[in-house]
C-alpha cells in the first residue's frame, strides 16, 4: 500500500491491518537467547545506521529471541533489564508485528503472547516498506506502572526508555547483519485500536527490522 493511500485512510480513521498469513499461534515459546560473543561494541557502533529497504525473509526464532532479549530482556537475577527505566517502572512493552499476528513480548517467560490475530505491519507506519518487511516492533508505554513519576514527566521518561530500547535493537542489528530503522511517523490511534490498548497505554514508536534487501 502506498504512503499516500495510508495517509488518506488514516485521515478517515480507516487504516486497518490485513488478515494474518498462516496460523496465529496463541503463544510462541522462544529459544534461549544467545548472550555470548558477537561483534565488539565499538565495531557495532561504527556500523549502526538506519536502512529502509528490507528482504521479505522472516527472522529465525533463535535470532528473534536474541534480538528481543537485547532490546529489553532480563539480564540480572533481580529482574533488571538490558535497557534503563526510571524507578524500575518497566513501563515499556514491546509488541511484535509478524505476518502471522501481533504478539506481546513476555521477557520473564521468554515468549510471545498473541494479542491480535491479524497482520498489523501495514498499520505500524505510513512508509510503504513496512508492509513487506518481516518484523515491526511497536513500543508502548503503560502509564499505570509509573505511579511514582509525576504525570507531567511520564511521557518524556517513557520516551527516553523507548529510545534506549531502540538503540539496543540498532546495535544488535549492526552486529548481526540486519537492517533497521526507528519510526515516529505512525498512526498511533490505528495501532492502539488494532492492539486493543487501554487508556493508560500510549504508542510511542515503531521500529522495522529485517535482513538487508538483495
Amino acid at each position: 500500500m502506498s504512503t499516500l493511500t495510508k495517509l488518506a485512510l488514516g485521515a478517515m480513521g480507516r487504516l486497518r491491518p490485513r488478515p494474518a498469513q498462516g496460523d496465529a499461534t496463541p503463544k510462541i515459546a522462544l529459544p534461549a537467547p544467545d548472550k555470548a560473543g558477537g561483534m565488539p561494541l565499538m565495531e557495532a557502533i561504527s556500523k549502526r545506521r538506519s536502512e529502509r529497504e528490507f528482504a521479505r525473509t522472516e527472522l529465525p526464532l533463535a535470532m528473534l529471541s536474541s534480538l528481543l532479549w537485547a532490546a529489553n530482556g532480563i539480564n540480572r537475577p533481580d529482574g533488571g533489564r538490558t535497557a534503563p527505566s526510571a524507578m524500575h517502572a518497566q513501563e515499556i512493552d514491546i509488541y511484535v508485528a509478524l505476518p502471522s499476528g501481533a504478539y506481546l513480548y513476555d521477557a520473564g517467560a521468554n515468549a510471545l503472547q498473541l494479542v491480535a490475530g491479524t497482520d498489523l505491519r501495514r498499520v505500524t507506519g505510513y512508509q510503504d516498506f513496512v508492509d513487506e518487511a518481516p518484523l515491526d516492533l511497536v513500543y508502548v508505554a503503560d502509564h499505570s506502572r509509573m505511579r511514582l513519576v509525576p504525570v507531567a514527566s511520564r511521557e518524556s521518561f517513557a520516551s527516553a526508555a523507548a529510545g534506549a530500547i531502540s538503540q539496543n535493537v540498532y546495535l544488535f542489528a549492526a552486529g548481526n547483519g540486519l537492517s533497521t530503522v526507528i519510526r515516529a511517523w505512525i498512526d498511533r490511534d490505528a495501532i492502539a485500536n488494532a492492539l486493543g490498548l487501554g487508556h493508560d497505554q500510549q504508542v510511542l514508536l515503531s521500529q522495522t527490522v529485517g535482513f538487508p534487501k538483495g
